[in-house]
């Protein structure tokens, strides 16, 4: 009874170890080849449970999604010989596995160095082909799509992979050209505004003229107005005057009397020097009488 047992456990264990050498899983996720001593005799094994020779097979799987290699930013020269410096990319997933194991044993490390170079010369092509506005703004979606397009090409012909996609993150100067940049631009501001307030101060000036003018213009107007009004004033009182004092001159000359005096002897240091029969004192001289 217990060799049986021991029998049908060593069964079991050898049953395990076949299958452990002989089956093998495709995840949806993953693309493989079967080797035969090195050579593919099964190119594009679909997911799922296959099996293969103990020692004669080999499986290699890789990654079936898409990459992405991102590229470290390289220095370019645009058509009128301005440096700029380029972050870029690059998505991309196998398209045939096994030409994809023979240009690079499988390795992802050595798709993205043969991606990258070939990156990077057609990037030098089309920003050399381009001005600075059109690699910025203008023609930066063209110059991806030609790009990708081209390099789709070589890259199925050469590695076996389909690129998915190349996009541009950032393009900045370099730090001699932006400093430079920034100074021209600085500069150009600080023309701006002087430009800006030299006519600020003039248009002031103007204003300030103006109103001058019309500060001067109405004070004109006022003082004319007021000499006027005092002249029609003063006609009117000495209409009045004459009119009253007409009824009685001898009053009148004796009310204005009084006002000269009042108006002779206000201080207390006047002095006048006159002959005592003077006119002027007239009515003193009856009074004293």
């Amino acid at each position: 009874m217990k060799g049986l047992s021991f029998a049908v456990l060593f069964a079991l264990l050898v049953g395990v170890l076949v299958a452990s050498q002989t089956l093998y899983v495709v995840k949806e996720t993953e693309r493989a080849v079967v080797l035969k001593f090195g050579e593919i005799v099964e190119a594009d094994v679909q997911p799922g449970i296959h099996f293969k020779l103990p020692v004669m097979n080999e499986v290699k799987k890789f990654d079936a999604r898409i990459l992405t290699m991102d590229s470290r930013p390289q220095r370019y020269l645009t058509q009128e010989k301005k440096a700029v410096i380029v972050d870029s990319y690059v998505k991309w997933k196998i398209d045939s596995v096994d030409k994809f194991y023979q240009a690079t044993s499988g390795d992802e490390i050595v798709a993205n160095r043969v991606l990258s170079s070939r990156v990077d010369t057609g990037l030098r092509n089309q920003f050399g082909e381009r001005s600075m506005h059109e690699v910025v703004s203008g023609e930066r979606d063209t110059l991806m799509t030609e790009l990708r397009d081209d390099l789709n090409e070589v890259a199925k012909a050469e590695l076996g992979i389909t690129i998915v996609d190349i996009r541009v993150k950032r393009i900045d100067l370099p730090p001699d050209v932006s400093e430079s940049v920034y100074q021209r631009m600085r500069t150009e501001r600080e023309r701006e505004a002087r430009e800006h307030r030299s006519k600020g101060l003039e248009l002031a000036e103007g204003i300030r003229a103006d109103a001058d003018r019309q500060q001067v213009v109405l004070e004109a107007e006022a003082q004319r107005d007021a000499e006027m009004i005092r002249g029609d004033g003063d006609a009117q009182a000495a209409a009045i005057y004459s009119n009253v004092y007409t009824q009685d001159p001898e009053f009148y000359e004796f009310y204005r009397s009084l006002q000269a005096y009042r108006a002779s002897f206000e201080g207390n240091n006047d002095l006048f020097v006159l002959k005592p029969d003077n006119e002027f004192f007239k009515y003193l001289n009856g009074a004293a009488q």
